[in-house]
């Protein structure tokens, strides 16, 4: 039959199924919509700016924050283009056990990609900050240093160290008034939000418990001295050798006075218990050694009764390891060494030695 045109009717092929016939639009759209969504995806994912010198951007992610928040705040700062995203590429990264967001400070780039940015938040990759101990310190001259660098207050950080935390390190001696000593020195990189006074006194004994405390345990079915009497001892080192040469020879010293019942006789332990300090033209005054005190070594046998300052490993190893000596005197010269001496008599002769010598160069 022909159509009104002339045409003959189309007819479906007898071979056409019908289910391809229905399908075939269907695949058209989803092809379709794979790729709106693929360039969907890839345009909110992208970094929110090319240039890779753009400012950082730093957010906090505090306990509870919700992902959700994070999400949002990290869309308003400019560092990920949509929250949708975020959430839905951190609940993937969950779900594929990739983590989820770890409490810290993070420094971000907006020239980085949302899943960049994620792994980041997910990994726990926080902002960290440094602060540096060195070996012979007081507590005092840390507070000074935390409260100069802006950290916090000193007065704070004093009254964190007479907190004596037992429970979390057991070890630590009974009735000790204060952390001194035991704050090993060391440099320290640690997450920007645990620097607290408590934060960086929890740091430091750690580090003491990792490095100091097995040295101790290692020798202690030798070791005449308790854990308290070894640091006390060791930070007396640390203050008279200057030169890490010297340390087991100057251990070496106090420990055969200690044998021989002599008074260790230390200017660094009148300095801590008057807390003063002397230099090489103001030099302790026999008056300030005659001034009775606790630290005082010249009127007090015996070890201090506690660390006058924090200790190197050096020191410590040095007090678990003295040289087996003679010697019974030694006296600083002006190059940071120390003549050593067998006999009173020998050492008022190099004493007066290097104040001649000290005078000699003033005159010039």
């Amino acid at each position: 039959m022909k159509s009104r045109s002339g045409e003959l009717p189309l007819k479906r092929s007898k071979t056409t199924p019908k289910w391809l016939l229905i399908s075939a639009p269907i695949a058209l759209l989803t092809v379709l919509a794979g790729g709106i969504g693929t360039f969907w995806w890839n345009g909110v994912t992208a970094p929110p700016t090319a240039d890779p010198n753009a400012k950082s951007i730093q957010i906090q992610v505090k306990s509870g924050t919700s992902a959700q928040a994070i999400g949002k705040e990290l869309e308003e700062k400019g560092a990920i283009r949509s929250q949708l995203a975020w959430k839905l590429w951190t609940s993937w990264q969950t779900k594929q056990g990739k983590g989820s967001p770890q409490v810290g400070t993070y420094e971000l780039s907006p020239s980085q990609p949302l899943p960049t940015v994620a792994a980041q938040i997910l990994e726990g990759k926080v902002v960290q900050s440094g602060f540096k101990i060195p070996e012979g310190w007081n507590i005092k001259q840390m507070a000074k240093y935390f409260e100069k660098e802006g950290f916090f207050k000193a007065a704070d950080f004093i009254a964190a160290t007479k907190e004596i935390p037992r429970d979390k390190f057991p070890w630590l001696p009974e009735g000790i008034p204060h952390l001194e000593g035991f704050l090993f020195p060391e440099t320290y990189k640690v997450p920007t939000e645990t620097i607290t006074p408590k934060g960086v006194v929890t740091q430091m004994l750690k580090q003491f418990e990792q490095v100091a405390l097995p040295e101790y345990q290692k020798a202690a079915a030798t070791q005449k001295l308790s854990l308290l009497q070894w640091v006390s001892l060791s930070s007396v080192v640390e203050k008279e050798a200057a030169v890490a040469i010297e340390r087991p020879k100057i251990a070496g010293v106090f420990t055969t006075r200690l044998a021989k019942n002599m008074r260790l006789e230390s200017d660094p332990t009148v300095e801590y218990g008057l807390g003063l300090k002397q230099t090489a033209d103001r030099p302790l005054t026999f008056a300030e050694v005659k001034r009775p005190n606790p630290y005082n070594t010249y009127m007090n046998a015996g070890i201090p009764p506690g660390p006058i300052a924090s200790p190197g490993i050096g020191s410590l190893k040095a007090v678990l390891n003295p040289d087996s000596t003679d010697l019974l005197f030694f006296v600083a010269k002006y190059d940071r060494t120390h003549i050593f001496s067998k006999t009173l008599s020998e050492h008022v002769a190099a004493t007066k030695s290097i104040r001649q010598q000290r005078q000699a160069q003033k005159n010039k």
